[in-house]
């Protein structure tokens, strides 16, 4: 059985920064309350008239990947996209990419696991690649939260959190078993699905009756019950990333870098303190990006490889959770 390694690795943000202060013009909030409970201090929102979709800000980390690779993009196999926001009801993004990058007509799938997606699209990856089906995997993570989201005092709760972006990263076989991807694991909770939950359009509740009902319907809006959300995110996350270790034998103190999913920075420092990590071995960047859901584990990867904090040799530890409730880790020797 082969192995699996990321080979090439990408990110697009859109240039629009909206910070906390530009939120407090919109909604009754502040930068002092927002920062408290969640550590954002900006995201990144597409601009009104601007082209970026998911799909296409996914195309533009997929380009950056597959130069990162030093492949063809005619080398590439399948297609991975994880995303909560496709551009269309259907078909999902995956298609789509295959398209904007003038692939060959290789297969395409969607992974709709939300936060947790990218763990979810990088294990479907590895799995393809580790049974010699494919060599070269091309994995998306995108999302567009921003033309979705109540921008009145009423939605600032979630609306504070989420920001838009893409990352992207080739899974290339490797040949040597002690490189790549050592292992993944992926968990779900269905009956906690309605603590974190966008509930309509759905095929129960669509476009008439929403229109029907007005004002008075919510349902396209996500709500989320962030006490509960946060009292699971913090066991799961530990149960996730300790599985991970005892799988590959090894211990807390193995762990040469920890990317978190950039759900609140609180989880992530919570866990830090948890496993007695330094800042040296954990990365976020949610302070600049706010939560990119199915992107932000892969946008994390990239910018702490681009800074030189993921090296060659290192125990690199993936891990989210999100809505569904799902989560997983990865852990990867890179």
């Amino acid at each position: 059985m082969y192995n699996s390694r990321i080979t090439g690795l990408g990110k697009y943000l859109p240039e629009n920064v909206v910070t906390n202060d530009d939120l407090s013009k919109m909604m009754d909030t502040n930068d002092a309350w927002i920062q408290e409970r969640t550590g954002i201090k900006e995201r990144r929102w597409i601009k009104q008239g601007s082209d970026d979709t998911s799909a296409i800000m996914g195309a533009k980390a997929s380009e950056m990947a597959i130069e990162r690779a030093g492949i063809d993009k005619d080398d590439i196999d399948f297609i991975v996209f994880a995303t909560m926001t496709p551009d269309y009801y259907f078909p999902g993004c995956g298609v789509q990419i295959q398209d904007l990058l003038e692939l060959k007509n290789v297969g395409a799938i969607d992974i709709r696991n939300q936060c947790s997606g990218f763990i979810y699209a990088l294990s479907v990856a590895d799995q393809f690649i580790k049974t010699g089906m494919y060599k070269n995997i091309l994995v998306v993570g995108a999302e567009y939260h921003s033309n979705g989201l109540d921008k009145s005092t009423r939605g600032r709760g979630v609306t504070v959190i989420f920001g838009d972006g893409a990352g992207a990263c080739i899974v290339s076989r490797e040949e040597d078993n002690s490189k790549g991807i050592l292992s993944t694991h992926l968990h779900s909770e269905g009956k906690y699905a309605d603590k974190l939950i966008v509930e309509a359009p759905s095929i129960r509740h669509w476009v008439p009756e929403i229109m029907e009902a007005g004002e008075d319907d919510l349902s396209y809006f996500p709500y989320m019950d962030g006490t509960f959300v946060f009292k699971h995110a913090v066991v799961r996350f530990s149960e996730v990333i300790m599985e991970g270790l005892m799988k590959n034998g090894l211990q807390k103190d193995d762990i040469d870098m920890l990317i978190p999913h950039q759900a609140n920075l609180r989880i992530a420092q919570f866990i830090q303190k948890k496993f007695g990590l330094s800042d040296d071995q954990v990365f976020n960047n949610i302070m600049k990006y706010g939560n990119t859901t199915a992107a932000s584990v892969i946008i994390a990867l990239t910018e702490a490889w681009e800074e030189g904090k993921v090296k060659e040799g290192d125990n690199v530890v993936l891990a989210a959770f999100g809505s569904g409730f799902t989560w997983g880790s990865a852990i990867i020797k890179w």
